[in-house]
């Protein structure tokens, strides 16, 4: 953590009232949140992940929506952000690292990691799926939606904020290769 999470005590009573919100409306106030409210505008651009959300998941249904976002949050290499979505996988039943995809999904899927790549590089190949699918204002509100993604999986990396401790046990764990265990036992 290179910035120390906002504390409630001793906080402007704006700065309290987004505490509560949160934590009336999300049941509690994460990492990210706390670190963001230094600054009420950073909070704010930010917060507007969730009218985008609410705008992408009524035309891509609640997985599609979260694989999205899993997808960019993965790609970005987001320890909360990624973490958060494989909660979110795991509590639908869904094993987020055998994930089964249908055409349309994998499209989407798809598009959310090219725009971390290389947005760019959003070939014709690529984006003609979405555009057969949905409307422009729709490919709008979704491009815009994993641009937000971006922005918090950014936000996220490059302060070191520090994982939720409820997203413990989803978090990803590095698997050792065969081959490194075979080396790390052979005799020399």
């Amino acid at each position: 953590m290179r910035i120390p999470p906002v504390a409630y005590q001793g906080a402007a009573p704006d700065i309290r009232a987004e505490f509560d919100y949160q934590t009336e409306h999300h049941g509690r106030i994460t990492n990210m949140k706390r670190t963001l409210l230094h600054s009420l505008p950073a909070y704010r651009a930010l917060m507007e992940w969730y009218p985008l959300r609410d705008r992408v998941q009524p035309f891509l249904g609640e997985r599609l929506t979260v694989l999205f976002a899993h997808a960019i949050s993965a790609e970005t290499d987001c320890l909360i952000c990624s973490t958060f979505f494989r909660r979110l996988l795991s509590e639908a039943g869904e094993n987020p690292d055998q994930l089964v995809l249908n055409p349309t999904e994998q499209a989407v899927v798809d598009f959310g990691r090219q725009l971390v790549a290389n947005p760019n590089r959003v070939s014709d190949e690529l984006y003609a799926p979405l555009a057969a699918r949905y409307s422009p204002a729709q490919v709008v509100d979704l491009t815009v939606f994993g641009a937000m993604m971006i922005a918090t999986n950014v936000f996220n990396n490059a302060l070191r904020v520090d994982l939720d401790d409820y997203l413990e046990p989803y978090r990803l764990r590095p698997v050792l290769r065969q081959a490194q265990n075979d080396s790390s036992i052979t005799d020399h």
